[in-house]
């Protein structure tokens, strides 16, 4: 049988990974393909750079449009990131007739409806496995692996710079700035860490966990978005001494009224397992109704461990490459015409425990007037803790475990809270999960 014809667009970190893959594993990949998968062309920003990976059999252009309208290429994969030209050409090449795979989270997540309907009109195949927790195959175990569960929530730690970054603070009791400047002195971290450090590429992978696990449409404009950027190492530090670790967690669940979708710092106990994925790694967990809490773990980003994840999808198409179109796995694990309007629930109506730690004046009725208020607002205290003001000082810390309530509660005690005239600054919140399987 003729081999499969592959184009790439970008061939940098993760390009030049899955060239390497195609090529180590060759004959392994073919065995399982059903035939040869060949990369005939890629388009390069520095073609001199490129000609390294290249080879004598590898066509290099500086024209991405040169690849996408390539008679003979049948599938494209966009590994460029961003979202423009990567929405327009991937676009392009599903007009042309030719499958694609991409590695964009940021493409999906903000126009994967646009492009799954494309694909659909046209007959082709979009498979982005890449785009969420590099080498794990979360998208696949979810759309298909647990095809007979009804996903009840997932809950996942999808961006290693951030989980680094908290190892790090744990481990050396150091503050978030000096050990942000590690990870970017490592690589973990881009000059402009924005888009990690503030929870939006985790957003991003959330985004389609959500739109696979629940069958819904992608809703990134409509996700809770928090990073980790304001997290003291004391925070982090009173977290451990009550048992907890802080997690960046993208979390999803399917409620009565509507879906949950957001990401934000989390005490997660030190007993689960998913507490103590250190550094880069990433880890998934998914609870469905049959199977029980099922968990993921591996590397979720780097050259070959994303490679992974583009190869198998590189071998996903080329086996249904002549197959019909409506005998295919959808895009999102329900068919098109079967996807719901879960409405996302907008935080006020999000329930989960919390921590608060507080900054009071150490002098008798000052718990009694906080307590006072947590009962007002039905809000259960599951556990306490205050630590010694430092001599000289008159300020205590205060820490507080609450049982579930809903944020809107929270919020309205924390407002009365800092009104007190004994509440030196801001409360802190954060969420905590206990995700029981």
């Amino acid at each position: 049988m003729k081999p499969i014809h592959v184009g790439l667009l970008g061939l940098g970190t993760v390009g030049g990974g899955t060239l390497t893959v195609l090529r180590r594993n060759k004959e392994e990949i073919s065995r399982r393909a059903g035939r040869e998968i060949r990369v005939v062309q890629a388009a390069v920003r520095d073609l001199e750079k490129a000609r390294k990976y290249a080879g004598d059999d590898l066509s290099l252009t500086g024209n991405p449009e040169e690849v996408v309208d390539n008679p003979a290429i049948d599938i494209v994969v966009e590994l460029i990131g961003g979202i423009s030209p990567a929405r327009e050409l991937v676009l392009k090449a599903i007009a042309n007739g030719k499958h694609v795979v991409t590695a964009n989270k940021a493409l999906i997540a903000k126009h994967g409806n646009e492009i799954f309907a494309a694909a659909q009109a046209k007959g082709v195949i979009v498979a982005f496995e890449a785009a969420v927790a590099g080498g794990i195959p979360i998208i696949k175990a979810i759309r298909e692996g647990l095809t007979a569960n009804r996903i009840e929530w997932v809950a996942g730690i999808i961006n290693g710079t951030c989980n680094f970054i908290l190892s790090e603070m744990r481990e050396k009791g150091s503050p978030f700035s000096e050990v942000l400047a590690e990870a970017q002195a490592k690589g973990y971290a881009e000059a402009d860490p924005t888009f990690d450090i503030e929870g939006i590429d985790a957003a991003h992978k959330l985004t389609i966990l959500s739109a696979i696990a629940f069958g819904v449409p992608m809703q990134f404009d409509a996700a809770y978005i928090e990073g980790i950027s304001r997290l003291t190492k004391e925070d982090i530090r009173y977290a451990e001494e009550l048992g907890y670790r802080i997690k960046l967690l993208g979390v999803t669940k399917r409620k009565e009224n509507g879906i949950e979708l957001r990401v934000h710092p989390t005490l997660i106990p030190a007993r689960r397992l998913i507490a103590n994925v250190e550094g880069v790694m990433n880890a998934v967990l998914v609870k469905g109704d049959a199977v029980g809490a099922t968990l993921y773990y591996g590397a979720g980003a780097g050259a070959e461990p994303t490679a992974s994840a583009v190869v198998a999808d590189l071998v996903d198409v080329t086996r249904l490459h002549t197959a019909d179109p409506h005998h295919r796995v959808p895009h999102l694990a329900f068919q098109p015409d079967q996807l719901t309007d879960l409405a996302v629930l907008p935080m006020a109506e999000v329930e989960t425990a919390y921590y608060l730690r507080m900054r009071a004046a150490d002098r008798p009725g000052v718990l009694a007037d906080i307590t006072r208020i947590l009962a007002d607002l039905a809000i259960s205290i599951d556990a306490m803790m205050q630590k010694e003001p430092a001599e000289g000082e008159h300020q205590a810390d205060i820490i507080m475990l609450t049982h579930v309530t809903q944020e809107k509660n929270v919020d309205a005690a924390i407002a009365r809270i800092e009104a007190l005239g004994s509440i030196e600054g801001r409360v802190t919140l954060i969420r905590m999960e206990e995700l029981k399987g």
